[in-house]
């Protein structure tokens, strides 16, 4: 392994080691020795990596970000009917903040607003629904008197009531969760004629849980690499 690899793979290290102890302690909570010693690296090379604690939190924040961002950007490119897109995408998303802590951390860093950030980390996802909505009104799928913009809202106040409900309970991400939320949207959301077309367990098999944490892990990346925000 070449100098640089080995680099690599200590900065990742620190990234999932910081995650996991902003998840369980908090941001302020956190040290950098746990982080170190969590990564198996000595405070010294935290320090050649990161300057302070903030800088940490901005590299799992960004990690994040590349994660959901992957979803997103999956979701709006599809092929197929818009609407089951749009559910498909949110097990996704439930799924990946499942298998991966650095995403869970991520997105609670940036709700908490730690150390004065204005990165929006679902900016994304905001756009992704905005966008799926929009393509469902175009092809049809809407119900009528459901404009995009109530049926953005109603999605957009669900699925983040359900991010911020499984911090205490992992629970609400399981997949009969969000079906059982996409089985009393659908109906209000989607046009008579798709109702019985359209499944709100999603279309992905069961395996596909395993998957998402292989993406979520494809998001750490070198400085430089790592892409931008979502919320």
């Amino acid at each position: 392994m070449t100098k640089q690899d080995r680099a690599v793979r200590t900065r990742l290290a620190l990234i999932r080691s910081a995650a996991e102890q902003f998840e369980a302690r908090g941001y302020v909570r956190a040290s950098l020795a746990e982080i170190s010693a969590g990564a198996g690296v000595s405070s010294g090379a935290l320090h050649f990596h990161f300057a302070n604690k903030a800088a940490v939190a901005e590299a799992v924040e960004h990690a994040a970000a590349r994660a959901l961002r992957q979803v997103a950007v999956r979701g709006r490119g599809g092929d197929g009917c818009a609407l089951q897109r749009l559910v498909d995408v949110t097990h996704h998303v439930a799924r990946l903040l499942c298998a991966d802590v650095v995403v869970r951390a991520g997105l609670r860093l940036n709700a908490e607003a730690v150390a004065g950030r204005v990165r929006d980390l679902r900016r994304e996802w905001r756009e992704c629904v905005h966008e799926l909505l929009a393509e469902a009104e175009r092809r049809g799928e809407l119900a009528a008197g459901m404009p995009p913009h109530r049926s953005s809202a109603v999605v957009l106040a669900a699925t983040t009531g359900i991010e911020v409900l499984a911090r205490e309970d992992p629970g609400w991400l399981a997949r009969p969760s969000l079906t059982d939320l996409w089985h009393l949207l659908l109906p209000c959301v989607a046009a008579p004629q798709l109702a019985g077309a359209l499944d709100p367990a999603g279309t992905e098999p069961d395996h596909a849980q395993a998957d998402a944490g292989g993406e979520a892990d494809g998001a750490l990346e070198a400085p430089g690499r790592v892409g931008l925000a979502l919320r």
